[in-house]
């Protein structure tokens, strides 16, 4: 009876090893997943994961800022960020991000919490004195919203245009597109102003653009257009009128059409 009974409480430890395991593998697809808000560098993380046979075999860490520029890699990458002056390791930001993305492909620790600092660096990744807290937060986020479905993009990655000139209030509109797995997950409309200093959404934000209206400033109008942009998956599919303007979207006086058309050029690089 001894021996049956030591068999079978084997057996259940087995299948309760068993279970666990199939409850953690993940199901194959990719993930997104972004900040809330924009951080006070200007800057808004997101991560993209790609998930094969239950594991994480790609991961990327990127991020789009306030100031109308590219994607957050590319900017490091073109020297523009500024980390390399300021790093002990000497690295770039997109340098250190890469190895924090191999530490989680190798380890498939998405529960990772070995912070050395309150602000969320870690001794446990060599290679990286950036602040990682924040990436394995939206790991953890990106996995728990579920797969991004199936879009009609041919490339996924950051797609950036710009208007070929500056229109009669001295703005050139930008438009930075994020896509995961065919599918447009962000849009980021913005502009440069033609004497320098701060871009449209940050004028607005500190209330020196002073538009006024009453739908909202600027950066709330322009919110809801990223917003039916991405639902709608295709500029083309958002009617502008004659005067630049549109009545497909609900609180929304501004005129668009220069967003629209940078958008539609940003996309033909995905395509």
């Amino acid at each position: 009876m001894k021996k049956h009974g030591v068999a079978l409480l084997v057996l259940l430890a087995l299948c309760a090893i068993v279970s666990v395991g199939a409850q953690a593998k993940l199901k194959d697809g990719f993930y997104f997943a972004q900040e809330t808000a924009y951080q006070s560098s200007g800057w808004r993380d997101q991560v993209v994961l790609h998930v094969q046979g239950g594991k994480i075999v790609a991961a990327n860490w990127n991020g789009i800022s306030t100031s109308a520029v590219l994607d957050k890699k590319s900017e490091s990458a073109a020297g523009h960020y500024g980390m390399i002056k300021a790093s002990k390791l000497g690295k770039e930001w997109h340098e250190q991000a890469a190895v924090v993305e191999k530490y989680l492909i190798s380890t498939q620790d998405t529960a990772f919490s070995k912070y050395s600092s309150p602000e969320g660096t870690t001794d446990a990744i060599a290679g990286a004195s950036i602040h990682v807290k924040g990436f394995f937060e939206l790991v953890k986020a990106a996995l728990a919203a579920g797969p991004v479905a199936k879009g009609t993009y041919k490339k996924d990655g950051w797609f950036f245009a710009k208007a070929p000139a500056f229109d009669k209030s001295g703005y050139m509109t930008t438009a930075l597109l994020t896509i995961v797995n065919g599918r447009i997950v962000d849009a980021n409309w913005n502009a440069i102003y033609k004497d320098g200093g701060d871009s449209k959404y940050v004028r607005a934000i500190k209330g020196t653009y002073k538009m006024n209206a009453k739908e909202g400033e600027w950066n709330v109008q322009a919110a809801r257009v990223q917003a039916a942009l991405v639902k709608q998956q295709d500029p083309s599919k958002i009617t502008v009128k004659a005067d630049g303007k549109t009545d497909a979207i609900s609180g929304v006086s501004i005129s668009i059409n220069d967003f629209i058309a940078v958008a539609a050029e940003a996309l033909k690089a995905a395509k």
